[in-house]
């Protein structure tokens, strides 16, 4: 009787054992063929840059193909709508901007739950806008602007890289809070927004800093604030918003990685420790600093409360500014 009971309590942690280890060795072979990524946007913009950039890092780093696909259209909604379909077996990938958390409010019928179908790597990058004006603009700082805007309503317009951007977004923010009779001018994309500034069309720029930071450095454009609680490595002599005085007027543009959701745990974590390292590593770092982009690699964790908390955050702004999309 003893042995029996004996030998029943071996299998068990066998078993046990077992089952712990499946784990491990699942990760160890993975990936055992090429993973698609994703990416909701055409070639050549800062996500494809990016995306392309982080797949030629993973396949080095994990010995397999990491190959972009561009799904377009819809503002990022066909491409992600088409990730949420495809199967959660760790060989789908999809890479996202702000955009994700946008469109739920922006657009009628997104056609994807953002919570519900995916399961959050990391975020890798991030860019806060930077909130610019033409030099012939008096305003020295945001204190100025808002004081000059508030002395001449209607006269100011701030040019943004398009309806529903980072930018858009940021500026709707500062007008609706403050009060601001200010003017929207939508363009196709940031550097033609910056070219507007350049120009004295839209005397006000709100764009990520990669086509405004040469244009500041020359002289040609004054940079007056960054959106969010701590500086630009690429302005550090350019406040914050909060520094400001306004810590509630924020926003950024950043890019993370998702997967179909189910996809199973240890591949999650494998490829988010793989991320973080890349972001980390000095020639990455370097062409990011080109990018407008900072390095973030946040856990799974910390990427799943972002997006509930910039989903009911951004659907504010959209409501209280009446924002539709074009």
């Amino acid at each position: 009787m003893e042995r029996s009971r004996r030998q029943v309590l071996q299998a068990a942690a066998a078993a046990g054992a077992s089952a712990l280890a499946v784990p491990e060795a699942f990760a160890q072979s993975y990936p055992a063929k090429p993973v698609r990524l994703i990416i909701p946007f055409g070639a050549g913009g800062p996500t494809d840059v990016f995306g392309r950039l982080a797949a030629q890092k993973l396949s080095d780093s994990l010995g397999k193909q990491f190959f972009v696909e561009n799904i377009v259209g819809a503002s990022g909604n066909i491409g992600t709508a088409r990730a949420a379909k495809l199967p959660a077996d760790g060989y789908t990938m999809l890479l996202i901007p702000t955009n994700f958390v946008v469109n739920p409010a922006l657009l009628p019928n997104t056609p994807y739950d953002a919570i519900k179908d995916f399961d959050p790597v990391t975020v890798a990058v991030t860019s806060p806008m930077i909130i610019s004006v033409h030099p012939s603009v008096s305003a020295q700082n945001v204190r100025d602007l808002i004081g000059l805007i508030k002395a001449n309503p209607g006269k100011y317009s701030y040019a943004s890289g398009g309806v529903g951007s980072p930018g858009h977004l940021v500026g709707e923010q500062f007008r609706v809070q403050l009060g601001l009779d200010l003017v929207h001018v939508p363009f196709q994309s940031a550097g033609l927004a910056v070219q507007s500034a350049i120009g004295n069309h839209t005397p006000i720029c709100i764009v990520s800093p990669a086509p405004t930071v040469p244009q500041v450095r020359e002289g040609k454009l004054r940079a007056l604030a960054v959106t969010r609680k701590v500086r630009s490595q690429a302005l550090p002599m350019v406040p914050t918003m909060t520094e400001a005085g306004h810590p509630d007027i924020e926003g950024e543009n950043w890019f993370g990685f998702v997967m179909p959701a189910g996809t199973p745990r240890e591949i999650v974590l494998q490829l988010n420790r793989e991320i973080v390292q890349i972001v980390a590593l000095p020639d990455v770092k370097e062409k990011l600093a080109g990018l407008g982009f900072e390095p973030v690699g946040n856990s799974p964790e910390e990427f799943a409360e972002q997006i509930r908390r910039e989903l009911p955050k951004w659907a504010k702004v959209v409501r209280e500014a009446n924002i539709k999309a074009e």
